[in-house]
């Protein structure tokens, strides 16, 4: 059995003319996936937001294409329970077919269960001016809809011959619009033939889409369009509000649905949610967006085909599979994995072709090589390329460009190491600075001209307004990418920072005003924008031989002190609210407390002694359930790292360890990133300490821990991000065992609204990535009162 079997539906002509794709999916994560179906794998993941495809998932007629086309030549797809017996030749030719615009003959009578008769169907006559319907036989599955149906639409009954009839046009022609594919669909109706002879010349408008070039990109129109209608007659009857339009002796339906559908596809193209629903709308497409548009019109207008150049402009970004390698060292080409092969040559496709993107591959899965596979092929051309990322990394960066790409003449620039003027980057191949030192030195990069410009860690820019963001954006580049496992942390509003450096100009800025629906429509225009320039690949789709993680909370019962304290804290917390608000205090006045008062009540779930000096050391029920995790893990010769937002708290933690005689290692902000790498290869060495005590702001991005095989979380904080990536320190690629990571939580107090608020983040956080970092994070006041609020 296959890692993968696609089950198709034996209607697969019929559903892909309708635009909706019912698969199956077999997927057994057990079996190692070769290679090639990776990036068919990666479409599912990307399309239902899950590590491990739904049992079932519905495809437009576009996705199927993509999804025939990323699993190339693969047995994967199943028809009857065979596996490989479609060709995907076949395969294609079928998911481009479309229903018939006229009224279709009788359909074959469906297969019935074993003893259980269906009864006769709904039987349709008429003509244009009237409709005479028989309903199905009582023990018909569709009668009780279909009577409905018809009720709904003003037919009446005639107790002579048990037909509903509907005498007026424009309602006949009304109803045919707006229910003639149900009827022959969901009813199974059965036509007379009087009925198709004196309907002949009744067709159905479908959605249809054209493309001609223009300015350097092209001109787009969708619209309706039937045989033989003119434009005239169809935007008359649109603008009227009509369902049917006359033209040349045609009665041209207009179904409400596709309507509908017309004008969404209408607005998502001018990117105006307001627009109208015309007949035919015409936009201006730049070549960056041919690959939104292209995913836009294969959804709405199953029949368009963009032309040669546009085609061959995204055909790439849509089947990475087809990608051509870069041109990277052969060195670097034997080091690099798979996926991280495919990565590098999506990043190269983009820079060769004047475009930007977000390299968004989960924690640990190597975006530093995969970005300095594209530096070297990029290099050579007079100019250097500039890396910025925030201060820790410089060191990182720097060895890890001497091991895998010593080819490149690398200038770190910074501290006291600072170039004077832009003519010295010259002969040089790779600038790496830090987004501080980036701020200070605009005026000096922002005279440069580089080849690539990529900055690390991106949560550093998604605030606009800072200076980092000003520096970043103020770059001149031939090629703009970030690297991130992280883009989306609140709000779709931290994509659109991240791709004013990316791309700029590319996505339009929110109006102020912009509430509610309006707001949910922009965002989701601008998931779509950006989707084809963000490449996020997870470790469970390409790196299937990493190790599992469990995780697991700990519940830790407060003590008596502990108890009596936190109380006697939350009641002074509600007083002080209560006081602020009644005395007329601003949003501003009211964050900042509730900010301290929510502070002092994690301090307190931690230890009490972090707000109470005469506090003991025995009152804290976490350090008794870390005395018992640290006792067993170290017996059992495992190694941890122990994270904490609270640097006091991890004081407290060094004297205990001190106490035990017990060897750890210490990272917390204010250390120089000289003395942080000491610390991080001390730890890595075979003899290094059994215990990382890290800052979880510090230390939970960019080091690779894999010497430690447990991680405890003494705090859990808001973002679930926040500690996904301090843990995917120690679960990354070059683990060789199953991560264990612990949750230290106190019930019924703050601490456990936060694990709450955490589902409820992750959900908006899964629409476009499963996790996200808090270094800019930012709780509304909402937010901070629920946590406050006692249960």
């Amino acid at each position: 059995m296959p890692a993968l079997v696609l089950h198709l539906p034996p209607n697969l002509a019929a559903a892909a003319g309708r635009g909706a794709i019912a698969i199956k999916v077999d997927f057994d994560p057990a079996v190692a996936p070769e290679p090639a179906l990776l990036p068919a794998l990666a479409l599912l993941q990307s399309w239902c937001g899950e590590p491990r495809p739904p049992r079932f998932i519905e495809l437009s007629t576009q996705r199927m294409r993509e999804l025939v086309a990323a699993a190339g030549a693969l047995p994967v797809f199943a028809e009857g329970g065979r596996v490989g017996s479609w060709a995907h030749g076949d395969l294609l030719d079928a998911a481009a077919a479309a229903p018939a615009a006229a009224p279709s003959p009788p359909a074959a009578p469906r297969r019935r269960p074993p003893g259980k008769p269906e009864g006769e169907p709904m039987t349709i006559d008429g003509s244009e001016h009237y409709l005479a319907i028989t309903l199905p036989s009582r023990e018909h599955p569709a009668y009780a809809g279909a009577a409905e149906l018809l009720r709904s639409f003003g037919f009446s009954l005639e107790p002579s011959n048990r037909k509903w009839w509907l005498r007026d046009r424009h309602k006949t022609l009304s109803f045919l619009a707006a229910n003639g594919d149900r009827l022959r669909g969901e009813f199974g109706a059965r036509f007379t033939p009087n009925f198709l002879e004196r309907t002949s010349h009744l067709v159905a408008a479908d959605l249809a889409a054209e493309a001609s070039p223009a300015g350097g990109g092209w001109d787009v129109s969708v619209g309706l369009h039937a045989p033989g209608a003119s434009e005239a007659a169809l935007r008359e009857a649109v603008d009227a509000g009509r369902t049917y339009a006359e033209s040349d002796g045609k009665v041209i339906l207009i179904d409400p649905s596709r309507l509908r559908r017309l004008g969404e596809a209408q607005r998502a193209l001018a990117g105006d949610p307001g627009a109208p629903v015309a007949a035919r709308r015409k936009a201006r497409v730049a070549p960056a967006r041919a690959a939104e548009v292209e995913d836009l019109l294969g959804e709405y207008a199953p029949s368009f085909r963009p032309p040669e150049e546009w085609a061959a402009r995204t055909a790439a970004l849509r089947d990475l599979s087809s990608l051509r390698p870069a041109p990277i060292p052969e060195d670097l080409s034997r080091v690099l994995r798979g996926y991280q092969r495919l990565g590098a040559a999506w990043l190269w496709h983009l820079f060769t072709h004047g475009l930007g993107g977000i390299l968004a591959d989960e924690m640990g899965l190597g975006k530093t090589l995969q970005a300095l596979a594209l530096l070297c092929a990029a290099s050579g051309r007079g100019r250097p390329s500039l890396v910025v990322c925030p201060a820790s990394l410089l060191e990182n960066w720097r060895r890890e460009a001497a091991r895998f790409a010593p080819s490149l003449r690398v200038f770190v620039h910074h501290g006291e190491s600072r170039l004077p003027g832009p003519a010295d980057l010259a002969g040089r191949d790779l600038i790496i600075t830090s987004y501080g030192t980036l701020a200070r030195d605009a005026d000096l990069f922002s005279q440069a001209e580089f080849v690539c410009a990529i900055g690390d860690e991106a949560q550093n820019v998604k605030n606009r307004q800072s200076q980092n963001a000003k520096a970043l954006c103020s770059l001149r580049a031939e090629g703009r990418f970030l690297l991130t496992g992280t883009p989306v942390e609140n709000s779709m509003d931290d994509l659109r920072s991240l791709f004013e450096f990316v791309m700029p100009g590319y996505l339009e800025r929110v109006p102020g005003g912009a509430r509610g629906e309006e707001r949910a429509w922009l965002d989701e225009r601008v998931k779509a924008k950006t989707a084809r320039y963000i490449l996020r690949r997870t470790k469970a789709a390409v790196a299937p031989e990493l190790p599992a993680r469990i995780e697991q909370v700990i519940w830790c019962e407060p003590s008596g002190p502990q108890a009596a304290l936190y109380r006697s804290y939350e009641e002074q917390s509600e007083r002080e609210l209560f006081d602020l608000e009644a005395s007329g205090a601003g949003e501003g006045a009211l964050r900042l407390a509730a900010l301290t008062q929510l502070l002092r009540l994690r301090q307190i779930c931690c230890d009490p002694r972090l707000v109470a000096a005469a506090g003991a050391a025995d009152d804290s029920a976490k350090l008794a359930s870390f005395r018992e995790i640290l006792s067993q893990a170290v017996g059992d010769g495992h190694r941890l790292l122990v994270f904490s937002q609270f640097t006091s708290l991890l004081a407290l933690l060094r004297e205990e360890l001190d106490a035990q005689g017990l060897g750890y290692c210490y990272l917390d902000g204010a250390m120089p990133a000289a003395a942080r790498q000491a610390e991080v290869d001390r730890f890595q060495s075979p003899a290094g300490a059994p215990v990382f005590l890290l800052s979880l702001k510090a230390g939970g991005s960019g080091l690779n821990l894999t010497a430690a095989d447990t991680v405890v979380h003494f705090d859990p904080w808001w973002n679930p991000a926040a500690e996904a990536q301090a843990s995917d320190r120690a679960h990354r690629i070059g683990q060789t065992r199953v991560v264990t990571i612990y949750k230290l939580v106190c019930p019924g107090t703050v601490e456990e609204r936060v694990l709450g608020l955490q589902e409820a983040k992750r959900k908006l956080l899964a629409g476009v990535f499963e996790a996200s970092d808090a270094a800019s994070a930012r709780l509304s006041l909402p937010d901070l009162r629920d946590l406050l609020r006692a249960p």
